[in-house]
């Protein structure tokens, strides 16, 4: 039996959009002619799933609806939640459309995850495959690049032939997160693999208010083609609970597929940075390198709203000390060790490190060593041009 990929796509991607009145969603960002929920459709076109569930809600759904056609995928289902009750009961709903069998299994995918070495990925879905039954639950774990107080962790414990989730760490601090590295700790990625039984069997017997809920919200649903819009009134009165407050805090029975791939949730600037930084050269134009007294900056992509360049200091340049009106940047230092002003404060920083710029700051690059530094750059706002600038300083006189 062929595996049911379910595709959870309702997040708002606000963390990246601080003070955004109007923003696009995470996994709807043009990065380039791709977009995440894109990439995540292309993964489950693979010969060893079933056609999508997707779980959305009423404002993506015409956009969900533009990335299948351009994908090619003809067959799907897509299951509207008419309010957020966060991913318990989204969940659920997805599991319970018609025509999957009790024992199928089900994958559930997050829209906004970059998954690279796909095919890796799948073989170990395969190889766990053959270990699912009518009561466990598999989540996946992604080896750690580093300590992050942005995830979640889990340790397991060996069994003969599978892991077995011992403990769950909610975001740890960086220093807990060292060691929980050094015990085998991976992040939590938000990714499960179960059948269909036990995902129904796990709510009956923990949440049976959140399986009453559902159920009778789907019974009640319309169907619109290939569109389940849930009963509004039945699917209110659900609790608002993640899968995992709501199930796998639960259970026992929790197994581990621990994956050593290239993975981000790009739920940072950060992480985009360093996602650009990665692939510079499918973004590198020579046109777009634009040279000034203390060095150049490369305008790698512009997006809906945002701007991603590569700034280069040469040794002993200074850039002017200066603010913006209209955008607001983050930074992550990509090689050397520049002097940050920011306001009435002067940071060192190294390699790695990141400094947020709000918008209206006073601020100022200065590389006072003998080898370059390199800045990744992030602009955010409604107008990114380059006249948005006020200098007080300048060792080039262009000081206002």
């Amino acid at each position: 039996m062929k595996i049911r990929p379910v595709i959870l796509c309702g997040g708002s991607g606000t963390r990246l959009w601080p003070n955004f009145k109007n923003h696009q969603a995470k996994q709807f960002i043009d990065f380039g002619g791709w977009t995440l929920f894109g990439k995540t459709l292309e993964r489950v076109k693979n010969s060893i799933f079933d056609y999508p569930i997707i779980s959305t809600n009423f404002k993506y759904l015409n956009e969900i609806k533009k990335c299948l056609r351009k994908n090619g995928i003809k067959k799907y289902k897509i299951v509207l939640e008419p309010y957020k009750k966060n991913t318990g009961p989204a969940i659920l709903s997805s599991a319970m459309v018609k025509d999957i069998p009790n024992e199928q299994p089900l994958i559930f995918l997050s829209a906004d995850h970059l998954i690279e070495k796909a095919d890796r990925f799948n073989n170990e879905i395969m190889k766990y495959k053959k270990f699912l039954n009518s009561k466990n639950i598999f989540i996946f774990g992604i080896k750690p690049s580093g300590p992050s107080d942005q995830f979640g962790y889990f340790l397991t414990k060996k069994t003969k032939k599978i892991k077995k989730v011992s403990k769950f760490i909610e975001k740890p601090n960086v220093s807990r997160a060292k060691n929980l590295i050094k015990k085998g700790g991976y992040w939590n990625s938000g990714m499960f693999f179960l059948r269909k039984d036990s995902l129904l069997n796990n709510f009956k017997k923990y949440q049976k208010k959140i399986y009453n809920c559902t159920l009778l919200s789907i019974t009640k649903c319309k169907i619109k083609g290939k569109t389940y819009h849930l009963n509004k009134k039945a699917f209110l009165k659900n609790p608002s609970k993640s899968f995992d407050h709501a199930i796998l805090e639960r259970i026992k029975n929790i197994n581990a597929i621990k994956l050593n791939i290239p993975w981000s949730d790009l739920g940072s600037w950060k992480e985009i940075l360093l996602m650009f930084k990665k692939n510079k050269m499918k973004y590198f134009r020579k046109k777009n390198i634009f040279y000034r007294p203390w060095g150049n900056y490369i305008n790698l992509y512009s997006g809906n709203n945002f701007l991603i360049k590569e700034l280069y200091v040469k040794p002993k340049g200074i850039l002017s000390l200066q603010k913006h009106f209209y955008r607001s940047e983050h930074w992550v230092i990509a090689q050397g060790n520049p002097k940050i002003t920011l306001n009435k404060k002067i940071f060192k920083k190294k390699p790695n490190d990141t400094i947020f710029i709000p918008k209206g700051s006073i601020h100022r690059i200065q590389n006072p060593n003998n080898k370059p530094v390199k800045i990744m750059e992030a602009q955010l706002g409604s107008i990114l041009r380059e006249n948005d600038i006020v200098r007080y300083e300048d060792i080039y006189g262009r000081a206002n």
